[in-house]
């Protein structure tokens, strides 16, 4: 199994993505172990000197000012914890609270945190051993960083809260003991140093990029199928005309298109049926591309942010200072996750319109009613346009921008904040119905090349369509689709097709 290293500065969104399916272990580097021994180090030598020092001689938030003793600092970590861990909602799934946990012990391993190696490799020690922690989903305002949910994850290195482990849900106690690991007692900052960050947005939106681009490379060969099943021209996609506009993201999916469909015989050209196609496909390249500069812009900030300390305050060896800032908030990660369900939105929103000429006889060129073998007895793939309309809609409310509002908190101490992890948790539903949305197009796009004639499909398309074949039998009589469509979603976010294609095709952008 991969290992990987845990240093501060190395991670990718893949490297956390294939941590957080369980693909991969953890480690912390020697030289980042030596800087998490030197900044303890410092925050001991201030507890001992007896100096202010924001969350090591003082309380949080509002409570800033309240001095507190020497003798009180480490239950002041144990009171702000077990204060903290109030977060409501479902539990995250699996392989986010895995991405959770990675990337919380890669920001304290960048040594600016002051929290002791033990606790660090606890932390990674319950990664590794599948101690998970129950980290209900709502309760983050995204400043202060994540602190209500960030909270239950520190509450099982304590020995408290609750964790899965190999299947069970178990008090966190019970759960470490089960793995042969021992709970720690925190002490000065250590608390803070665990929940003060941006590790839930970070990981929800970074597992969410990863899903966003495989479907949003998915959906050009899906775009192409349909094509063909329209009997639509591949003239607008001709690389002069891209580079009379030359953004690289719309040459890279108007690329990807030609490479499809080389040698299709579905496909026509201007004014055999028409002059020019509607907009859903006509400006694929633009639509599409578009979509791909968000996940671009997205990526930039996650790759960034998973190798940040965003902790408060942040302790600097060489020059001896103690720094209280406000790399917790959330704001770029906000922006970030909030264009990226806008992007994905509209990619669904696109093949939503594109199902809609498939099903409909005024405008499939032929195509029979709602693709029913048997039109006004049976009703085809009529309701699978509804479904995809309401998840469309559905996603429009979602792509509200969450980081256009904040509410003031700590007696108004925290009077700005990012809402970034509800931008987060937003964008990962409008991904997953983005995904059920592409599988109706994709399965409504496979029977009208079924009617068609599937032989004169493109050699790539019909890669997908083998592949959409032995999951989705053609429709020759009504049925329930509802497993069909949630199983073809499920393989378009795992990214399962895709490389059949590119066999095919050759790489695609």
């Amino acid at each position: 199994m991969r290992t990987i290293s845990v240093d501060g500065q190395g991670l990718t969104p893949e490297a956390v993505a294939a941590a957080a399916a369980g693909g991969a272990k953890a480690a912390l580097s020697r030289e980042a172990e030596a800087r998490v021994r030197e900044s303890r180090n410092m925050v001991e030598e201030l507890v001992a000197a007896g100096e202010i020092a924001y969350g090591v001689s003082t309380g949080f938030g509002k409570f800033s000012d309240v001095h507190i003793s020497s003798h009180d600092t480490a239950r002041l970590q144990i009171n702000l914890i077990r204060s903290h861990a109030c977060a409501v909602g479902n539990p995250l799934p699996a392989d986010t609270v895995r991405a959770i946990m990675l990337l919380r012990a890669n920001a304290l391993a960048k040594g600016f945190s002051g929290i002791r190696p033990e606790t660090l490799r606890l932390l990674i020690d319950c990664l590794n051993h599948d101690v998970l922690p129950v980290v209900p989903e709502q309760g983050s305002l995204g400043a202060s960083g994540d602190l209500a949910p960030l909270s239950h994850v520190a509450l099982v290195l304590m020995g408290e809260g609750e964790a899965f482990c190999r299947g069970e849900r178990l008090p966190g106690a019970a759960a470490l003991a089960k793995a042969g690991l021992r709970p720690i007692a925190l002490q000065a900052k250590e608390g803070l140093a665990l929940i003060n960050g941006t590790q839930i947005m970070t990981a929800v939106g970074t597992l969410t990029y990863v899903k966003a681009l495989r479907l949003a490379r998915i959906a050009d060969v899906i775009a192409a199928l349909t094509l063909e099943g329209l009997r639509g021209i591949p003239d607008a996609f001709a690389e002069e005309v891209q580079l009379a506009r030359p953004y690289p993201e719309q040459i890279g999916v108007a690329r990807n298109l030609r490479a499809l469909l080389r040698g299709s015989a579905l496909t026509t050209r201007q004014g055999e049926l028409r002059v020019q196609d509607a907009y859903s496909l006509r400006c694929l390249p633009q639509v599409h591309g578009a979509t791909r500069q968000a996940l671009d812009y997205a990526r930039d900030k996650l790759s960034i942010e998973i190798n940040a300390a965003t902790d408060n305050p942040l302790l600097f060896l060489a020059e001896g200072k103690v720094v209280s800032g406000g790399n917790f908030h959330g704001q770029p990660i906000a922006f970030a996750m909030d264009l990226l369900k806008i992007g994905m939105s509209e990619l669904a929103n696109i093949a939503e319109r594109r199902t809609e000429r498939l099903v409909n006889p005024a405008l499939s060129g032929g195509l029979p009613a709602f693709l029913s073998r048997d039109p006004g007895l049976g009703s085809g793939l009529m309701i699978t346009q509804y479904v995809s309309a309401s998840l469309v809609s559905e996603n429009k409310v979602l792509a509200h921008p969450a980081s256009v509002d904040s509410i003031p908190s700590s007696a108004n101490q925290e009077d700005h904040v990012s809402m970034g992890t509800t931008s987060a948790r937003h964008a990962a539903q409008v991904v997953a119905n983005a995904a059920k949305v592409l599988a109706v197009e994709l399965i409504c796009a496979a029977e009208a090349a079924e009617l068609r004639g599937a032989d004169g499909l493109a050699p790539a398309t019909r890669a997908l369509y083998d592949r959409l074949r032995g999951a989705v039998k053609p429709v020759t009589e009504d049925r329930s689709l509802t497993g069909e469509i949630e199983r073809v979603a499920a393989a378009l976010l795992a990214g399962e097709w895709l490389g059949a294609v590119e066999a095919v095709a050759g790489p695609l952008y």
